[in-house]
C-alpha cells in the first residue's frame, strides 16, 4: 500500500470514532450521524496540501443553516462556527500546519441541516513538507473567444489571499495579451505577448523591459507558444498561423487549429530568430517547445501537415526531441520521437519538464493540438528515466485538464480544470511523491468559499514564480506607449 493509501485508511479508522464536541443547533429535533464525508466545495477531503498555503476556506449548500468545523492535528487545533461559508483565521491556519508538518491534520464537521444535527465522517489533509512556490501567475479570460473588453494577467500570493494586476489589456490599446512564461520560475526574467500594432513581446530581466517584433520575413508569423532556456538568453517559439473554428454541435464548442507551423529559436543577446530545417519541415506542424531541465534538449510536438480544416479531427501531434547547443543556439542533426501518435492514437500538447528533470508532463487527448475545448484532455506524466507514463488517473477529470506547470521543488505542479461545469478553467494543484506517485488535486483557495460561483472568468496559463515581480501594469503601460518594438534578424542553423 502506497503512501496515499496508508493515509487514508488511518483517517477512515479515526473517522469512524470521530465526533464534534459540540452541538451546532442547541437542542434540534433531530439528530444523526452520517457515514459519508461532508460534501463540500470545493472538495478538500482527503487531499495532500503544502505547509505554505492559503486556508482552505469551504462551504455546503444553500439548506446548510449553521456549521461547527473543528480542525486538529497531534499539536493544536481550530474551532470554527459559521453559517454555512467556513472561514479559517489565517494565522491560526498557518501556526497549525508548521505544527503538523509532514503529518495529517483531521477535519471534523457538524452541520444544521433543516432542523436535523448532522455529525460527519472525519476526513484528513496530509501537510506535505514539500513547499510550493509562493507566487502563481494567470491570464483571467471570458471562456469564449475573441472577448478583450477585460483582459488581465495577474499574480496570486498563494500564501494568503493577495491579488495583482501585472498586465491591463484596457492601458495597451485592448489588445490580446498572452503567454506569459517565467525563465526557471525566476520572475526576474520573464516574457509574454501584446497583440497590437504597437505592440510585441514584453522581455523583462530585473525589472528592464524591452518589446521586441519576433516576426520576420521568412517566418510565418511572430513568436506564440514559448520556452525559456535554463540559461536565460534563448526562448524557443512555435510560429503559428491559427484559425478557430465553431461547431455546430453541443457537446463541442470551439476548435482551433493551425494551417501552418514551424519552432524557432530567439537568441535574445543577438536579436536573432534562428531557424532549423529539423524542426521547420514543409510537410510538418511543429507547435509547444519545451527545453529539458539542463537546456541540452529541446521538446516539441510534430503531426503529419494536413489539409485544414478538412482534415481536423485526422491531425495527431507526437512528442519529438532534438539536442541543442546553448553555446551556439542551434539544435542537432537529427530529430527523436518520444511519443508516437500512430501508436497511442492520441495527440500531444503542451509538454514541461520538471525542473529536476526526472518527468515531463503533457497533455493527451483525441486530436489537434488544442486541448482547453476537449472534454476528453487528460494530463499524463513521462518519466524520463524509464520511459513509462502514468495517465494520473487521481489528478484527471472527465471534462478538460491542461495549461500546467512545476514548482520549482518539482513536487507540485499546477493546472487548469474545467471540471466544475465545463465552461470555466480553474487553477488546480497536485503533488508528487518521491515516487512520481500524484495525489488528489485540490483547488486554489479563496477567502469567500463562493468566489468561483460569481466570477466569470477563466484562468489560462497558470505559471508558479518563486518571488514577487519587479513590474506591474503601469509599467506594461508605459513599455507599450513609449518603447517602439525593436527588430529581429532571421537566420538559418
Amino acid at each position: 500500500m502506497n503512501i496515499y493509501g496508508m493515509r487514508y485508511l488511518y483517517g477512515l479508522i479515526f473517522g469512524m470514532i470521530a465526533t464534534v464536541a459540540s452541538s451546532c443547533s442547541g437542542g434540534p429535533e433531530k439528530e444523526s450521524i452520517s457515514p459519508d464525508y461532508p460534501r463540500i466545495y470545493p472538495d478538500y477531503v482527503n487531499v495532500t496540501i503544502p505547509v505554505n498555503i492559503a486556508p482552505l476556506n469551504f462551504m455546503m449548500g444553500d439548506t446548510c443553516r449553521r456549521i461547527i468545523v473543528r480542525i486538529e492535528g497531534k499539536t493544536g487545533s481550530i474551532q470554527v462556527r459559521s453559517g454555512n461559508k467556513v472561514r479559517i483565521p489565517i494565522r491560526k491556519w498557518k501556526k497549525l500546519l508548521e505544527a503538523n508538518e509532514g503529518d495529517s491534520v483531521y477535519v471534523s464537521t457538524e452541520a444544521l441541516i433543516g432542523n436535523n444535527c448532522v455529525r460527519y465522517r472525519r476526513f484528513g489533509i496530509f501537510v506535505s513538507t514539500d513547499r510550493i512556490d509562493p507566487y502563481l501567475s494567470y491570464r483571467l479570460i471570458e471562456p469564449g473567444y475573441e472577448v478583450w473588453n477585460r483582459l488581465t494577467i495577474r499574480e496570486r500570493n498563494l500564501t494568503n489571499f493577495s491579488e495583482r494586476i501585472l498586465a491591463d489589456n484596457n492601458l495597451t490599446g485592448d489588445g490580446c495579451i498572452n503567454c506569459h512564461i517565467y525563465a526557471g520560475q525566476d520572475p526576474g526574467i520573464s516574457f509574454f505577448h501584446i497583440r497590437h500594432s504597437r505592440g510585441g513581446t514584453i522581455i523583462q530581466r530585473n525589472g528592464i523591459i524591452r518589446k521586441i517584433n519576433t516576426r520576420t520575413d521568412s517566418t510565418v508569423s511572430a513568436g506564440v507558444y514559448g520556452s525559456w532556456h535554463p540559461g536565460g538568453r534563448f526562448i524557443a517559439f512555435s510560429t503559428n498561423v491559427i484559425i478557430p473554428g465553431f461547431h455546430t454541435k453541443g457537446d463541442r464548442r470551439l476548435e482551433v487549429y493551425d494551417t501552418i507551423s514551424d519552432v524557432v529559436i530567439l537568441d535574445t543577446e543577438k536579436d536573432h530568430v534562428i531557424s532549423s530545417p529539423r524542426t521547420s519541415l514543409r510537410n510538418s506542424f511543429e507547435t509547444f517547445p519545451a527545453f529539458s531541465a539542463d537546456g541540452t534538449r529541446l521538446y516539441f510536438c510534430s503531426a503529419a501537415a494536413a489539409r485544414m480544416p478538412e482534415n481536423y479531427k485526422s491531425v495527431r501531434y507526437s512528442l519529438c526531441s532534438v539536442d541543442f547547443d546553448a553555446a551556439t543556439g542551434k539544435t542537432g542533426q537529427s530529430v527523436d520521437t518520444i511519443i508516437s501518435a500512430y501508436g497511442t492514437g492520441k495527440s500531444v500538447s503542451e509538454p514541461k519538464c520538471s525542473p529536476d528533470g526526472r518527468y515531463l508532463l503533457f497533455t493527451s487527448f483525441d486530436y489537434g493540438n488544442f486541448p482547453v475545448w476537449h472534454e476528453e484532455a487528460d494530463l499524463h506524466l513521462l518519466d524520463l528515466r524509464t520511459m513509462t507514463i502514468d495517465t494520473l488517473a487521481a489528478v484527471n477529470s472527465h471534462r478538460s485538464d491542461s495549461y500546467h506547470s512545476w514548482s520549482s521543488g518539482s513536487r507540485w505542479f499546477v493546472f487548469a480544470s474545467k471540471r466544475d461545469d465545463g465552461m470555466y478553467g480553474k487553477p488546480y494543484f497536485a503533488h508528487t511523491d518521491s515516487s512520481g506517485k500524484a495525489s488528489k488535486p485540490f483547488l486554489m483557495p479563496q477567502r469567500d468559499p463562493s468566489f468561483y460561483d460569481m466570477f466569470l472568468k477563466s484562468y489560462n496559463i497558470p505559471e508558479f514564480s518563486k518571488e514577487s515581480t519587479s513590474f506591474d501594469s503601469r509599467d506594461i503601460r508605459r513599455a507599450f506607449g513609449k518603447l517602439e518594438a525593436e527588430k529581429v534578424t532571421f537566420v538559418k542553423n
